[in-house]
């Protein structure tokens, strides 16, 4: 009995992929804070620099600022979290003197250059069975993923969905391309009752490589807020035809006090234009609420009662803990 060479070939791709990321994936327990006994919660995490920097899931090391990195050749040292970012669900932790050699860092790839049916692998600590490599395809992209820390919320957007088996402890953990390059983290799991071979992972872009660069060199990633909430409408005809956009953004929610509210921001308004930049939707308005936008006056073009109106607000930071 001969092995098919299309299988010969996939199972090459996996295996060099698995080679190439098992050095260069841990295994994380978190330490409780106050010298509690027991764990603050365990996952994986991706080494991006051989002075110790680790990428992993916010997640993981929510309960807790220090643990234990393993990996699977045997080396064990001990991490500090060195920024965390619970609405993208990213964090940073650096290991120091985990063995004699420095580490191996992965090298990042571009999630949003894969396509439907892509071959990528998993490598990750499942249920606390370190060095542990699925394998699937890129099942669905453009997912979206809600992410909450205390009152706010936000759409993690470009998630990419694979049917490489994930099982809790494979959250912080890398999904490879068949190149062996990271373009995602491994973050949430469909479970029983909800679906079977469904995996979620926060994509390595352009977006996220700046989230990240910001946490190890601020240990924070700021962003700006106008104090609403909405959703995505579209607009009567004759409004379409003034503003040239055919949806906007609707103003549910304003929140007292806050920068809408002191611009004159009303429930029902519609914002179709932020700082000459279409809005249709809360991703659209999100991606341009980024910190350089804190103190600084915006633009915004909105529909009220079929009339065109330009209102200028200075958002504020978005409170979140630290």
């Amino acid at each position: 009995m001969t092995t098919s060479p299309a299988l010969d070939d996939y199972s090459r791709i996996v295996s060099s992929v698995a080679q190439r990321l098992l050095r260069s994936v841990a295994s994380l327990a978190v330490a409780r804070p106050r010298r509690e006994s027991g764990s603050a919660g365990s996952g994986s995490a991706v080494v991006v620099s051989g002075d110790g920097l680790m990428v992993t899931s916010a997640h993981v090391v929510a309960g807790g600022d220090r643990g234990s990195a393993s990996f699977a050749d045997g080396r064990v040292g001990a991490f500090d979290v060195v920024g965390r970012d619970p609405l993208s669900d990213l964090a940073v932790v650096r290991a120091d003197a985990i063995g004699g050699d420095p580490l191996e860092p992965v090298t990042f790839g571009d999630a949003d250059t894969l396509e439907i049916g892509q071959l990528v692998v998993a490598v990750g600590s499942p249920l606390g069975f370190s060095g542990s490599v699925t394998a699937g395809i890129v099942s669905g992209l453009g997912r979206s993923l809600p992410a909450r820390e205390g009152a706010h919320t936000r759409i993690i957007e470009n998630v990419i969905q694979t049917d490489a088996a994930l099982h809790p402890g494979n959250s912080g953990g890398a999904l490879a391309d068949g190149r062996g390059e990271v373009v995602g983290i491994n973050t949430a799991v469909v479970g029983p009752g909800f679906g079977q071979g469904l995996g979620l992972a926060v994509p390595i872009n352009a977006v996220t490589q700046t989230i990240l660069a910001e946490l190890v060199s601020h240990g924070r990633f700021r962003r700006a807020q106008l104090g609403i909430a909405g959703g995505s409408r579209p607009l009567p005809p004759r409004s379409a035809t003034i503003t040239g956009r055919t949806h906007g953004f609707e103003v549910t929610a304003v929140t007292e006090a806050s920068p809408a509210d002191r611009a004159g921001i009303r429930v029902e308004d519609v914002i179709v234009e932020v700082d000459g930049v279409p809005v249709r939707e809360a991703g659209d308005l999100q991606r341009l609420m980024t910190g350089h936008r804190i103190g600084q006056p915006v633009a915004v073009q909105l529909v009220r009662g079929g009339s065109v109106h330009r209102v200028t607000v200075v958002p504020d930071e978005l409170a979140t803990s630290r």
